[in-house]
């Protein structure tokens, strides 16, 4: 049986099979998940939060709440994506700014909304546009000659 999960600020939802985890609707999402430790829930770079739906995702396990104990940015709505499988409907997980930037395609489905938070260029960290900013056309602008393959920018450059 399929269940359903919201993205946002992405504003997009995807079907997810009951059991699989947030971390394989990040995947079939094609968003910037680092998954650093390969799905084993120790290095929180899947971490996201959870807006609606906590009930209907599987308990909290003890190697994920101490990996969560240790990131700064942790909040009571917090979950590791690879950790977390789905069980019921109405799931929203709110991704951390940065993880939905990959494409311009991505900007363009939101131009014309006011951005919920910073929304943040995948590549430098910078703010491309400031919370409750209008996200408009001008933004596409300041990214055109970017390379959304974050991945290829960390492997060729040396300058960390």
């Amino acid at each position: 049986m399929v269940k359903v999960v919201r993205l946002e600020p992405i504003a997009q939802e995807t079907i997810v099979e009951t059991n699989s985890n947030l971390l394989s609707v990040l995947i079939a999402k094609d968003l910037d998940v680092l998954k650093e430790c390969g799905g084993r829930g120790m290095c929180a770079t899947c971490h996201v939060y959870v807006r609606e739906g906590m009930k209907d995702l599987s308990p909290m396990g003890r190697r994920e709440q101490r990996t969560l104990e240790v990131i700064t940015s942790c909040k009571p709505n917090s979950r590791l994506a690879c950790q977390a499988k789905v069980l019921g409907n109405g799931v929203v997980v709110e991704l951390p700014p940065g993880m939905y930037v990959n494409s311009l395609q991505d900007i363009e489905a939101l131009i014309g909304r006011r951005a919920e938070q910073d929304l943040l260029s995948p590549v430098n960290g910078k703010v491309l546009v400031e919370a409750g900013k209008l996200i408009t056309r001008s933004v596409l602008k300041q990214l055109e000659n970017t390379s959304f393959k974050v991945g290829d920018f960390f492997t060729q450059s040396t300058d960390f």
